[in-house]
């Protein structure tokens, strides 16, 4: 997982950066996705999630309680989140860098993988994540 995580970052590093101001309309599936798991809405934060997802968790509760067990409660019970850098595939995808402060204050960096699917627009199709040096507020 650190060496998925190690070839994100690195792939982000090297590339050139867009402009912060360059248009991002993945980042709405993102917000809506993480506002959805800190309210405890698993159904919009299941619909925010790719079609795989979906082919997957036919009930919205079971795709929540798996989110959390497989390691990804910093992100459901994030007290706050802020968008890092991203990286472009084409028109289709999209590599974005999330920082999050846990329920705790400790610190965690997801790559958000997301592709626009037809008829659905952009959805979150894979997330990795670590935790990071330092304290939030």
């Amino acid at each position: 997982m650190r060496a998925v995580l190690g070839l994100v970052l690195s792939v982000l590093a090297v590339n050139p950066l867009l402009a912060q101001e360059a248009e991002t309309p993945w980042r709405d599936a993102v917000n809506a996705q993480i506002e959805a798991f800190r309210t405890g809405d698993a159904e919009t934060a299941l619909e925010y999630a790719g079609a795989a997802f979906k082919n997957t968790y036919k009930d919205a509760a079971s795709f929540l309680a798996d989110v959390e067990r497989a390691g990804y409660a910093p992100i459901v019970s994030s007290r706050t989140h802020s968008f890092g850098s991203f990286r472009e595939f084409g028109e289709t995808a999209v590599i974005q860098i999330v920082n999050l402060v846990g329920p705790d204050q400790s610190l965690y960096e997801a790559a958000y993988q997301l592709a626009n699917e037809p008829d659905e627009g952009w959805r979150v199709q894979g997330v990795v994540m670590r935790k990071t040096e330092g304290m939030g507020i």
